[in-house]
């Protein structure tokens, strides 16, 4: 009895898992389906944008928009650049954004939780194939950020976040 009502338990907290919230929908990448909140990522990065870009020095030079960066992806390679982009947010931006305002880390926080969330996501689906076009466009944006002191590229690449929030609302 006991035994079948942990069961029963753990499969209805699974299948709440699995059920979008507000605000959240299902992107397709690829093989993987994955439901994350952009408008609340949005709307956390919308509130910190302007102290964010206004801390940038260098308004030359983008991590994202280079021509090859994230313009005419491969559907079959979305997946795939989604996976390694969220990877280099978590492991490079996030980790060196940190101001001297607490509002805006606690801002940078919950968007680097939303991010880590989706990460973990798409690496428990493990369908993602990389390519060579997929590769030589995360190259392209390592390339850019790697071009310049680490926080002044963490405050340009948090900056930039609506240049990959559009992408990924434009995802087919």
């Amino acid at each position: 009895m006991k035994a079948s009502f942990l069961l029963c338990l753990f499969s209805m907290s699974s299948w709440l898992n699995l059920m979008p919230t507000a605000g959240t929908k299902i992107f397709h990448f690829g093989p993987c389906s994955i439901s994350m909140s952009v408008s609340e990522i949005r709307s956390g990065f919308t509130a910190i944008k302007a102290n964010i870009q206004a801390r940038d020095p260098i308004r030359t030079l983008s991590i994202l928009s280079h021509p090859r960066s994230l313009h005419k992806v491969k559907s079959s390679e979305r997946c795939c650049v989604t996976h390694q982009l969220f990877n280099f947010y978590v492991d490079k931006v996030f980790k060196h954004c940190k101001t001297e305002d607490s509002y805006v880390n606690r801002k940078i926080s919950s968007i680097a939780n939303s991010f880590l969330s989706v990460k973990r996501k798409l690496g428990q689906c493990n369908k993602c194939t990389c390519g060579q076009e997929s590769t030589e466009k995360l190259q392209q944006v390592l390339v850019n950020y790697e071009g310049l002191n680490v926080t002044s590229a963490a405050i340009k690449s948090l900056g930039e976040l609506d240049i990959l929030l559009d992408w990924l609302e434009k995802s087919p």
